[in-house]
């Protein structure tokens, strides 16, 4: 036996001394070819295919001379490097977060939300007076800073499936204006199961998750939105989320889909702040009231749909509360480049109380 583990040992295919397996730099003849690679007209790098904040960028390709002008000499070498070793850790990330041992990644892609047969619309006007009357009773919610969502977004790739990263978040404030900011990656396999909960005071896990991020704040303090508490009058709401938006000009309906994401990833609304929202989203041009759905965590809702050409957003809200529980965004055309069909699920926030 000794004799075996000893021929093991020195059957090393790929020995530490060897000259073609260590690790360090390129040899002339590697590097004159790699540089020759780089520079041919004919090899392009892919320039970036998400521009931030939108979801559908410019997909570019860089040419050869201009890939020169931008990374002159050793650099590429270093560039190639960085971004195979970037590949390598993203696939690896992504394959700890979405899997288990000994089982493949899972793969999570929700399907759209589906519109109650038969269930009757309620106008956005409608649902402005209920959250009104619920804003002047008794024992109301009240506005709390900080939030407890959990979201969606499709991730693209040129030459792999898309998926879909399902995250959870909780961001509470305590009194002396410190913060602690939980982060997971939610099992795909059970998208709408939440599995974190503030119950007790301090943001904890209840169920399986892949930690991404816990942290605590040092004490902060802004005067600016969407930091700054938000009105409770719908006049000084819409310029409240104007300015976190950045404009001066009035917002088109998406923007304002956007502005109440905004709000909501910072704020967890009480009655009397829903139902300003609830009147501005009653103001909004082409949003337009389509029936009863239920959302990714299993709640009742009334939902309103916003065409914008691409996309379809679908705003949720609570019929009995007017409260805002979910947006999402589903794709009105299929691309086969990145082997997206028609109605996929673009991004999705679930907001909860």
């Amino acid at each position: 036996m000794a004799d075996e583990l000893e021929l093991l040992r020195s059957a090393d295919p790929v020995p530490p001394d060897g000259p073609h397996f260590g690790d360090g730099p390129l040899d002339h003849n590697a590097e004159r070819r790699l540089e020759q690679l780089l520079r041919d007209q004919g090899n392009r790098l892919p320039a970036p295919g998400l521009l931030a904040g939108h979801p559908w960028g410019h997909r570019g390709l860089l040419p050869g001379r201009l890939r020169d002008r931008l990374l002159p000499g050793p650099g590429r070498v270093r560039l190639a490097w960085g971004l195979v070793a970037t590949a390598v850790v993203a696939a690896l990330t992504l394959t700890l977060v979405l899997s288990g041992p000994g089982t493949p990644p899972a793969v999570a892609a929700p399907r759209p939300l589906v519109v109650e047969t038969g269930s009757t619309p309620v106008s956005l006007h409608r649902m402005a007076e209920r959250a009104s009357a619920v804003a002047e009773a008794d024992g109301a919610p009240r506005l709390r800073k900080g939030t407890h969502v959990q979201s969606w977004s499709l991730g693209m790739s040129d030459d792999k499936p898309p998926i879909t990263l399902p995250e959870e978040r909780i961001v509470r404030w305590r009194a002396d204006d410190s913060h602690t900011e939980l982060v997971v990656a939610t099992d795909p396999r059970h998208p709408g199961r939440p599995v974190l909960s503030d119950e007790g005071g301090e943001p904890h896990l209840v169920d399986d998750g892949h930690v991404l991020l816990d942290q605590t704040y040092p004490p902060s303090w802004s005067d600016a939105p969407p930091k700054s508490a938000p009105p409770r009058d719908p006049a000084r709401l819409r310029a409240y989320l104007m300015e976190a938006q950045y404009t001066d000009t009035p917002l088109t309906t998406p923007e304002l889909l956007d502005a109440m994401a905004t709000l909501l990833d910072n704020w967890t609304l009480g009655a009397r702040e829903s139902a300003a929202l609830a009147r501005l989203l009653a103001g909004a041009e082409g949003l337009r009231p389509v029936g009863r759905v239920t959302d990714r965590l299993g709640r009742r809702g009334q939902a309103y749909v916003y065409d914008t050409g691409g996309l379809l957003r679908m705003l949720i809200m609570d019929p009995a509360t007017g409260a805002v529980l979910g947006l999402e965004s589903t794709l009105k055309h299929p691309d086969p480049q990145y082997g997206v069909e028609k109605g996929a699920v673009m991004s999705y926030s679930a907001w909860m109380r």
